[in-house]
């Protein structure tokens, strides 16, 4: 298990989020439907830079956070299955395509984890032939899964929906891209703690995507964590039409 930790203060102010957006149309991955292949081919946009480290004594890094999206990110998920712990830096919807990276159907979550940024790309529609294009959609109050809160990316972990966190495909309900999109944002709060899990393909230490339900017996399905430092965490989970467990 792979741990970058920076100190910083949880207890933020409020923050509002201004919404973002990267990246261009991923193909699907091949483990699970709906899933963007590694965006090799992701062709970088003008965007606007991450505001800098308040200097206050007291201010942790989320204070100075705008919700604009970075135009430079990390290098440090490894390949594979893990969970990333840090503070969420913006939310980047399909619309924002003036993000570098823009995407027409995936959600990127922007997360600051020891000093550098890193993207989350999350499926809101799927173009898998055949099937409801509605991405299904769950939040579940649980305590994290796997080793308490730490920034930094953790892996040999392990995440299951139904033996996990004891929900059936009947739990979600399947929504539009642009409802989706918003029910996931309004969740979200620019600086605040979030972990994800998700999976880093090969050469892509800057991010990871399939955080979403993904194949029965991996336990590898992914999740976005709202207040994971909290006493009462919310996974927002996500399956596709034509997946039961």
């Amino acid at each position: 298990m792979l741990v970058l930790r920076a100190s910083w203060v949880l207890g933020l102010g409020a923050l509002f989020a201004v919404a973002c957006t990267d990246q261009v149309s991923p193909t699907l991955g091949t483990p699970a439907p709906g899933d963007p292949p590694d965006p090799s081919a992701d062709a970088a946009a003008p965007s606007e830079g991450g505001a800098g480290l308040d200097a206050g004594a007291d201010a942790g890094p989320g204070a100075s956070f705008t919700g604009k999206c970075a135009d430079t990110f990390g290098d440090q998920l490894t390949e594979g299955f893990g969970r990333i712990d840090g503070l969420i830096y913006a939310v980047q919807r399909p619309t924002d395509v003036n993000c570098t990276f823009p995407n027409k159907d995936h959600l990127i979550l922007q997360v600051w984890m020891a000093g550098k940024v890193y993207r989350l790309v999350v499926n809101v529609q799927s173009d898998r032939a055949g099937q409801d294009p509605k991405v299904r959609y769950a939040i579940k109050p649980h305590a994290l899964v796997g080793p308490a809160f730490a920034e930094g990316w953790h892996t040999g972990i392990a995440l299951d929906y139904p033996s996990m966190l004891g929900v059936t495909n009947a739990d979600f309900t399947p929504l539009a891209l642009t409802d989706l999109v918003e029910a996931i944002a309004k969740e979200l709060t620019i600086g605040k703690p979030v972990s994800v899990y998700g999976e880093s393909g090969q050469g892509r230490p800057e991010s990871a995507h399939k955080i979403h339900r993904n194949n029965a017996g991996q336990n590898q399905d992914g999740a976005i964590v709202v207040d994971p430092a909290s006493a009462s965490p919310r996974f927002l989970l996500f399956h596709f039409d034509q997946q039961t467990f």
